[in-house]
C-alpha cells in the first residue's frame, strides 16, 4: 500500500512540475485520486505527516534571525496585515453567508473568524522554494518575506499550542535550561562532520524537542520550533537546515496526501475555493499598502508582497486541528486545500515574471514610496571603481581577492546579503551591499568608469535578470559570468554576457596549472641547488 502512495505522489508531483508548478499541488491531487478509487490510508501516513510538520518547524527555527524580527517592517507588517486581513475577510465571508452562497451560509461568526485566521497565513513552503530557486533568499525583499513568514509561523504554532488546551506541568520551567545547551550541541554537530550523522542529528534534535515539550504538557510543535531557534546562531545551523531540507519535503508529502483522504471535492467545493482564491489580489494590495506605509521602497514592497500572495499549508494544519476539535466541518479542509493549490499556481506564475512586471510598472509603483528611506534601503556609490564583482560567495570572493592583488582599489565587490557584506568589511575595504537585479540600483549607480562586471552567481536566472537590467542601462563595458553546465553557457551568451567561464572546467584547469607550477618551481629549486 505504501508503494501505491509513493507511486501516485511521484506521478502527480512530476506532472505538475512539468508545467512549472510546485509538486506539492500534485501530492494533494494524488490524495484526492487515491481516495476516489477507494484506497484507505493507515497510521503510517499520519506518522509521516507528523514528522514532516515537526521537521518543517525545526528548520524554520534554524533560519530564525531574532534581530530581523525586531525590525519594525517585520513585526509591525506581520501583525498589522494579519489583524486587518482577519477583519476584512471576516466581513466578506459573513457577507457571502448572508447571500446564501453554498458552504458560506452555514458558517457561524466563530467559524468565519477561524476561516479568516486560516487564510491570513502565507505559505512558507511555496515562498522559500520560489526564493531559493531564484537565488533571492538573502535579498532585501527575500528577507522581508521570510521575516513575515516566521512571524506568522510563530503565531500559528502558539495558536495550535493553546488550542489543544494542554496545561503545562510545573516542570515546564526547566525548559529554560535549553538556553544553556547550544555550546554542547554545537560541539556534537561539529564532531558529526558533513556526512549522514549530521541529518541524523537533526532528526534527533527536532523530534527530541517535540517529545521534551510534550512531556511537560506543552504542544510538541512549539518545542521543535523553539529548539531550532535556540540553535539558529550555530555555525552548523545553515548546513543542518540544508541537510534536512529534502527530508522535510519528503515527509511533508504524507501531510498533503492525508488531506486528500479527508473528503472528495465536488463542484460547490471548487466554487467556494475559487471564491477564496479571488481574495488573493486583496491580500497583495494590503501587504503592499502596509509595506509602503512603513517606508519600504516600492520595489521591495512589490516583490515582497507578490511572494506572500498565497495561502499557507499552515492554514491546512490549523484547519485539520479545527476539524479534529469539532470547530469546523471537514469539507472546509478540502475547500482550503483547493484554495491553497490555486494560490500556489497564482504565485508560481506571477512571481517568475515579477522583475519584468516591476520594470513595466516601475513609475506607478514608485509613486507610493516614502521620500525618506529606511537605513537598509540606502544606495551606495563605490568610488574609483573600474571592476565590480557581483556575488561574494566562494567563487566571487576568490575572484575579488585575485583582482584586488592585481589592480588594487579599482575593484569592488557587491552582494545582496547585507550580513555577509558586514562580515567581509572587517577584512576587505571595497565591498558593498546591493541587489544586482534591482533596476533602481542601476539607475542610481554611476557606470561611466566601470569597464568590467563579473557575475559570480550560482543561479543562472539571477545572472540573466542582472543582464536584463544592465542592458536597459547605459553600461558600455564588458560582462563575464560563470556557468556550471553547457546549456547555461549558451543561455548566458544569448543574454548578452561577453565571456562565460565553466565553473567545473575552469576550476579543474586552475587546479592543474597551480599544481604543475608547484612541481616546476620545485624542479628549478633542485636544479639551482645541484649547480
Amino acid at each position: 500500500m505504501d508503494f501505491i502512495w509513493i507511486l501516485f505522489a511521484f506521478i502527480c508531483g512530476l506532472a505538475v512540475k512539468l508545467v512549472s508548478l510546485p509538486p506539492l499541488i500534485g501530492y494533494l491531487f494524488a490524495g484526492f485520486f487515491l481516495h476516489f478509487v477507494g484506497i484507505e490510508p493507515d497510521d503510517s501516513l499520519e506518522t509521516l505527516a507528523d514528522i514532516g510538520i515537526t521537521l518543517m518547524l525545526f528548520t524554520i527555527g534554524l533560519k530564525l534571525e531574532v534581530k530581523s524580527l525586531l525590525k519594525r517592517e517585520i513585526w509591525a507588517g506581520a501583525i498589522t496585515h494579519m489583524g486587518l486581513w482577519i477583519l476584512v475577510a471576516l466581513g466578506i465571508t459573513l457577507g457571502l453567508g448572508a447571500l446564501a452562497v453554498p458552504y458560506f451560509s452555514e458558517l457561524s461568526f466563530e467559524n468565519a473568524a477561524l476561516l479568516a485566521f486560516m487564510l491570513s497565513f502565507s505559505s512558507t513552503v511555496c515562498v522559500v522554494k520560489l526564493l531559493e530557486e531564484s537565488g533571492e533568499m538573502k535579498t532585501r525583499h527575500g528577507k522581508l518575506a521570510i521575516g513575515i513568514l516566521v512571524m506568522q509561523d510563530l503565531i500559528a504554532v502558539l495558536f495550535i499550542a493553546f488550542a489543544t488546551g494542554k496545561e503545562p506541568s510545573i516542570w515546564a520551567i526547566a525548559l529554560l535550561g535549553l538556553l544553556l545547551i547550544p555550546p554542547v550541541v554545537n560541539f556534537l554537530l561539529d564532531k558529526a562532520g558533513h556526512g549522514e550523522l549530521l541529518p541524523l542529528a537533526g532528526f534527533f534534535l527536532a523530534l527530541g524537542g517535540y517529545e521534551l515539550f510534550e512531556l511537560v504538557g506543552i504542544k510538541g510543535d512549539l518545542g521543535a520550533l523553539l529548539l531550532g531557534a535556540v540553535l539558529s546562531g550555530s555555525d552548523k545551523a545553515s548546513e543542518l537546515s540544508k541537510n534536512l531540507l529534502h527530508f522535510k519535503d519528503l515527509f511533508l508529502i504524507g501531510f498533503f496526501l492525508s488531506i486528500g483522504f479527508t473528503a472528495l471535492p465536488d463542484g460547490q467545493m471548487l466554487g467556494a475555493a475559487l471564491i477564496l482564491a479571488l481574495l488573493l489580489p486583496l491580500k497583495f494590495a494590503m501587504f503592499f499598502g502596509i509595506f509602503t506605509t512603513l517606508r519600504l521602497r516600492g520595489r521591495t514592497a512589490f516583490l515582497g508582497s507578490l511572494a506572500l500572495t498565497n495561502i499557507s499549508e499552515f492554514g491546512l494544519i490549523v484547519a485539520a486541528l479545527g476539524v479534529k476539535l469539532g470547530w469546523i466541518e471537514e469539507h472546509w479542509l478540502v475547500i482550503i486545500s483547493l484554495a491553497v493549490s490555486i494560490s500556489f499556481v497564482f504565485t508560481s506564475i506571477f512571481y517568475k515574471r515579477a522583475h519584468e512586471i516591476y520594470m513595466k510598472n516601475k513609475r506607478r509603483i514608485k509613486q507610493y514610496e516614502s521620500a525618506k528611506r529606511l537605513p537598509d534601503d540606502q544606495m551606495f556609490q563605490p568610488q574609483s571603481a573600474e571592476i565590480i564583482v557581483i556575488g561574494l560567495g566562494r567563487v566571487g570572493l576568490g575572484a575579488y581577492c585575485a583582482l584586488e592583488s592585481m589592480v588594487g582599489d579599482r575593484v569592488w565587490g557587491m552582494d545582496a546579503d547585507r550580513e555577509r557584506v558586514d562580515r567581509l568589511r572587517e577584512k576587505y575595504d571595497h565591498v558593498f551591499s546591493g541587489d544586482g537585479e534591482d533596476a533602481d540600483l542601476w539607475e542610481e549607480l554611476d557606470l561611466s568608469s566601470i569597464k568590467l562586471i563579473l557575475l559570480a552567481l550560482p543561479s543562472i536566472e539571477d545572472s540573466e535578470n542582472i543582464m536584463l537590467q544592465i542592458n536597459n542601462g547605459d553600461y558600455q563595458g564588458k560582462v563575464a559570468a560563470i556557468a556550471r553546465y553547457n546549456d547555461e553557457h549558451e543561455q548566458l551568451l544569448d543574454a548578452g554576457v561577453d565571456k562565460v567561464f565553466n565553473f567545473f572546467t575552469e576550476a579543474g584547469l586552475g587546479f592543474a596549472e597551480e599544481s604543475l607550477l608547484m612541481v616546476e618551481t620545485n624542479s628549478k629549486q633542485e636544479a639551482v641547488a645541484a649547480s
